[in-house]
């Protein structure tokens, strides 16, 4: 199984199974390249009005990059590095890892959800299950030898991060800053290394379809050198280009239902190119799988009554993985 991972071997043309059906196919010639992008700086004095830009990018686009969020350089430097070694490494040492068991806590995969896909995506990836750190770092990849100790520490630094976020966010919807953090539990971290190798026909294919995220909020270091985000905005794909030094956060569909809609959980995509390969990694919080989800209390009024009932992540995740990922959003199907 583990010789379908596209980083085994060097691809002169697009297999069939990668290609989509002509109405389906990214066309980039009508990508929107210079678009502005919200950028927060977290370093911001003034409390309010970092506030605000938080929730006036999190109302108009659902995402944005951060600038001082206090993730050392020389960190982000050594994940990417460790990361591109991992995806260098002999096939059969990869094929240790590999698994098509969405279930799985540790595996390396490829495209999306193989069992159930009619089309694939031109991704590998290594899924790791990241909090708490103790109970999965001794089954993570002992090779590169520095993976287990670069990895969990930037596990550490986004998470803390992410909750930094969560309190900006809340506060930005009017609640106490601890409500996100708080009402989501014991939460699950989870982390997708990405690795889009070269594609001889961009055109043809996708690094990952249009989607939105399951989960509360995506933290993703991007390639400096290469881009391929793309998120939809205005009915138009726009490119995002990272900014040196940044982060891309992104609203997950849960943070989407618990402002009761008013914050959107994106539609972004990864598209590839023909030179050279591409590495992401997405850090992704998600709330304890038994709490009960829905609309804060607090925005749910007479003039804007609960869009969503009430769930668990649990419920949501299973529907999510049952489906497939360009599918009709998720939380349609949790309407009230």
């Amino acid at each position: 199984m583990a010789a379908q991972l596209l980083s085994t071997s060097v691809h002169d043309t697009v297999p069939g199974q990668y290609v989509r059906p002509e109405s389906q196919r990214p066309r980039l010639g009508e990508v929107v390249a210079g678009a502005r992008i919200p950028v927060v700086d977290l370093a911001c004095p003034d409390r309010a009005a970092l506030v605000s830009a938080v929730g006036g990018a999190c109302r108009s686009h659902g995402f944005f990059q951060v600038l001082n969020h206090g993730i050392d350089a020389g960190l982000i430097a050594a994940v990417m590095a460790v990361a591109r070694e991992f995806f260098r490494l002999p096939p059969e040492e990869k094929a240790k890892l590999y698994s098509d068991d969405p279930a799985r806590k540790i595996r390396l995969s490829t495209s999306f959800n193989v069992r159930k896909e009619t089309v694939h995506n031109w991704r590998d990836y290594l899924r790791l299950h990241c909090h708490p750190l103790d109970q999965f770092v001794p089954d993570w990849p002992s090779n590169p030898p520095d993976f287990k100790e670069t990895m969990s520490t930037y596990c550490k630094e986004v998470r803390a991060l992410g909750f930094r976020l969560y309190e900006a966010i809340s506060e930005s919807l009017g609640l106490e800053a601890g409500y996100m953090g708080n009402t989501m539990g014991e939460q699950e971290q989870h982390m997708a290394v990405n690795f889009y190798p070269p594609c001889p026909s961009p055109e043809l294919t996708y690094g990952l379809p249009a989607h939105t995220d399951p989960n509360a909020l995506t933290i993703l270091l991007m390639d400096e050198e290469v881009a391929g985000l793309q998120v939809l905005n205005g009915g138009k794909w726009v490119a995002v280009n990272p900014q040196p030094g940044a982060l891309v956060v992104n609203i997950g569909d849960q943070l989407q239902a618990l402002s009761n809609g008013e914050y959107r959980s994106v539609w972004h995509r990864a598209v590839v190119n023909s030179d050279r390969e591409r590495v992401s990694v997405a850090s992704f919080l998600c709330p304890c799988s038994d709490v009960e989800l829905g609309p804060a209390r607090k925005l749910v009024t007479e003039e804007t009554p609960a869009v969503y009932r009430n769930y668990t992540y649990d419920e949501y995740y299973k529907k999510f993985w049952s489906r497939n990922l360009d599918q009709e959003h998720c939380l349609e199907l949790f309407r009230t």
